[in-house]
């Protein structure tokens, strides 16, 4: 498979197989991560790897009730550890940085056979108390992560010529 097979087939998982991910495929996906490009290589991140199922349930419920959440065998709570940093573009580099690297995850999970879903519903500070995550760290999202139960059709997507213009905004 190649990086635009990848892309074509990624969706997003709402139900997940009751089965393991074997150990080197999860490390594949993890390493996805630790190749993601952050700005100036501070690679200001880290990653809590969900596998408890209580753990699960809770997150589950934080997160609106999506169930699903733990169903999957692993939930990755992605958090920017350096929220003060703003690049010279003006935004925080924790929310780019942790985006790719989420990116990434989601890609190689595809080209693994594995499914996510990225999920950005949920109360953070809930779930700082319940997985112990410092106060000045922020979640930037969560992504169960398992073999699919079934795979949506694609979306429709926007025409390019509503989504691109060329040389100046127009």
């Amino acid at each position: 498979m190649n990086v635009r097979e990848a892309i074509e087939k990624r969706r997003s998982i709402r139900a997940y197989e009751a089965k393991d991910i074997e150990p080197e495929k999860l490390a594949r996906v993890l390493e996805a991560a630790h190749l993601a490009p952050s700005a100036r290589n501070r690679q200001d991140w880290k990653f809590i790897i969900v596998k408890d199922p209580k753990i699960k349930e809770k997150l589950a419920t934080i997160a609106r009730n999506q169930k699903f959440i733990a169903e999957a065998p692993v939930v990755i709570v992605a958090c920017g550890i350096d929220c003060d940093y703003i690049m010279s573009c003006g935004q925080p580099a924790y929310t780019v940085d942790v985006s790719i690297a989420m990116s990434y995850i989601t890609l190689q999970a595809v080209e693994e056979g594995l499914g996510t879903c990225w999920i950005g519903a949920f109360k953070e500070e809930e779930v700082k108390e319940l997985l112990g995550i410092p106060k000045d760290v922020r979640i930037v999202g969560m992504l169960p992560l398992g073999y699919p139960l079934e795979v949506p059709p694609p979306k429709p997507r926007k025409p390019l010529s509503q989504i691109i213009v060329e040389d100046r905004w127009s």
